[in-house]
This record gives C-alpha cells, sequence and structure tokens, in this order.
C-alpha cells in the first residue's frame, strides 16, 4: 500500500474515532469535567484547606497536576477499549484486517483517537483547573512530553485490553481493579514522603507513581521520584505495549472466527 494510501486510511480511521466521541460529547467529554469538579471542591477546597501546603505549594496547587493526568488515562484508555472491542463485537474490524490497509496503521488510528480524546479532556479539566487555583508552568517540554507519551501508554493498553475482552464486563475489569487503584496509591493526593517506611519502598513499584510525579515537576518543579528515569520508563512501557498490541493485530488474535 502507497504512503499517500497509508495516509489517507490513517486520518479515516483518526476522524471515524473522533467523530465517535465527539457526537456523544455530552457522556465522553462532559462526566469528567463534573468528576474533576467535586475532586477540587472536596479535596482541593474543604480538605485542603485543612492540610495546608507540601512542599510549598497549597493542596489544592499540589493536587491538580495528578487529577489532570488521571483524566487523561481514563478517557484516552476507555475510549479505545470501547471502540475496538465494539468492532470486534459486530465483526467490523474484520472487514479492516481483510483490507490492504497496514495493521501499523489500524493500530495507530484507533491508538490515536483515543489519545485525542485523553489529551483533549485533558485540556478541559485544565482550564477547570484555573477556576480553583493559580497553576505555574516549571518545565512546559516535560508537561506535554509526559502528557503525550501517558495518552499513547494507556491508549495503547485499551487496545491490549479490547482485543481480549470477550465482553463488555471484561473491558471494565483493567480500569476498576488495576488502573484505578495504582492512581489512587500513585501519588495523585499526596506526596510518598508523608508514608511510613514500608508503604513508601512499596509506593516506588507503582508505574503510575512516576507519570504523576512527572507530570508534577512540569507543573510545579517537584517530584518524589528522578523526572528522567520515569520519562524513560514511560518510553520503554510505551515501546513494549506497542510491540505486544502490534504482535497480537498481525497474529489476529482472538479477532477472526
Amino acid at each position: 500500500m502507497q504512503l499517500n494510501l497509508q495516509w489517507v486510511a490513517l486520518c479515516t480511521i483518526v476522524r471515524k474515532e473522533v467523530k465517535r466521541f465527539t457526537r456523544i460529547w455530552v457522556q465522553t467529554l462532559i462526566p469528567p469535567l463534573v468528576t474533576m469538579s467535586l475532586y477540587f471542591i472536596v479535596f482541593g477546597k474543604l480538605i485542603g484547606e485543612r492540610i495546608g501546603e507540601i512542599s510549598g505549594y497549597s493542596y489544592m496547587a499540589f493536587v491538580v497536576p495528578g487529577l489532570i493526568i488521571m483524566s487523561v488515562i481514563n478517557n484516552a484508555y476507555s475510549n479505545v477499549v470501547s471502540s475496538f472491542f465494539s468492532a470486534k463485537l459486530n465483526r467490523s474490524v474484520e472487514e479492516i484486517l481483510v483490507s490492504p490497509t497496514p495493521n501499523h496503521v489500524i493500530l495507530w488510528g484507533y491508538v490515536s483517537g483515543g489519545a485525542i480524546r485523553g489529551l483533549l479532556v485533558g485540556a478541559l479539566v485544565t482550564l477547570l483547573a484555573l477556576l480553583f487555583t493559580r497553576l505555574p508552568l516549571h518545565n512546559i517540554a516535560v508537561t506535554f512530553t509526559v502528557v503525550f507519551l501517558s495518552a499513547l501508554l494507556f491508549a495503547l493498553a485499551g487496545f491490549i485490553n479490547a482485543i481480549f475482552a470477550n465482553s463488555f464486563d471484561d473491558i471494565s475489569i483493567v480500569p476498576n481493579f488495576i488502573i484505578t487503584p495504582l492512581t489512587y496509591f500513585g501519588g495523585v493526593f499526596y506526596s510518598v514522603d508523608l508514608l511510613p517506611g514500608f508503604w513508601q519502598n512499596l509506593s516506588y513499584f507503582n508505574p503510575i507513581l512516576y507519570i504523576v510525579n512527572a507530570f508534577r515537576y512540569g507543573f510545579l518543579g517537584i517530584s518524589d521520584v528522578n523526572v528522567y528515569a520515569s520519562l524513560a520508563g514511560i518510553i520503554a512501557f510505551l515501546v513494549l505495549l506497542y510491540g505486544f498490541a502490534w504482535y497480537l493485530l498481525v497474529t489476529a488474535h482472538k479477532l477472526r472466527n
């Protein structure tokens, strides 16, 4: 397939994915904003005023970067897992697989659509956060690199989950029992330096801790972990998941009857 035709195919899949979630924006874009508003009010204002400051910043400013990246992660993941599983369920994905469209184009099309939704929701949550607190920007390059790579990473994770899922119940297992707990224990609402020794050491095995802290560093300039090691880890996981997702697509694992 010629390069220009691959580009057309990629743009077509991405446009379809974007239209899919923007057409029902009341269900895809508004709920995350409502949820984040509750977090800002309950944790940032009501609880945050009692806590005071962490690392020289108000508690509201401290939690905002974590809440932004949490919304990016959840929406990038959920967009791809629901879209690709629906295509697998109604067997429309089989039509794409037998077409001349290369597998990497199919993969990047769905992943890009999920990443766009995650980044869009993240931008809206950021604007919403500015109504509650002043948010500095310490390192713009780190901020955008982390949020972009994280959106791609969890979009890929959603793609893999969709391939293995056998029902709509299966696509909710990973976000409910893996992503959400890791996010809550990933330093979104606290600094791991405040934890006792055992729990602090255990937290360092949580991959989302590194994403949250690298993103917080981009805004506030503070982090509980080495930022550049975190970036290297995100890239390594991204390459690993991309290779695995591409392999599953090439072998049509659980995609053809």
